[in-house]
């Protein structure tokens, strides 16, 4: 366990991830539809991963798969080790380019919603699972920066 208030505060930021990824990846990231007057359809991560499975896009789907829910995971369970001295800091650059990975995925989110409306084809509305999922990836890299700058001033 961490010595420090401020380490096991990340850490336990850290250890909140694992709960709050899965929990963004179920909410809604956005409603898309057709034409103003029928209702939104809700999309998730695991809603557009299945969609894309689904409707004949596996590479695709595989694709935002990892970036959405392996890397992520991976990150988190990994900086959990590196907190608990279980796996050495020099992961810590990798562990940093999963996070990035991640932030990929909220990227191409908002390139969607803003070509959406820009083509003013239908109607798109972020949703809040947007916002968790946004702010759960910043979290992870905020909590990898923060061990990366801890490990190096470590004795």
């Amino acid at each position: 366990m961490p010595a420090s208030p401020a380490a096991r505060l990340v850490f336990a930021l850290n250890l909140s991830l694992l709960v709050l990824f899965p929990v963004a990846w179920a909410a809604p990231l956005l409603r898309a539809g057709l034409l103003p007057l029928f209702g939104l359809e809700e999309v998730s991560v695991l809603s557009g991963i299945a969609a894309l499975w689904t409707g004949g896009e596996r590479p695709l789907a595989v694709l935002v798969a990892l970036f959405a829910l392996v890397a992520p995971m991976a990150k988190t369970v990994l900086l959990a080790l590196v907190h608990l001295s279980r796996a050495p800091a020099r992961l810590l650059p990798t562990l940093q380019w999963l996070g990035k990975l991640a932030m990929a995925d909220v990227f191409l989110v908002a390139v969607y919603v803003t070509l959406a409306k820009g083509l003013a084809v239908g109607r798109v509305e972020t949703a809040w699972g947007l916002w968790l999922f946004t702010g759960c990836v910043l979290g992870s890299l905020w909590v990898g920066i923060w061990t990366a700058r801890a490990t190096r001033t470590a004795p």
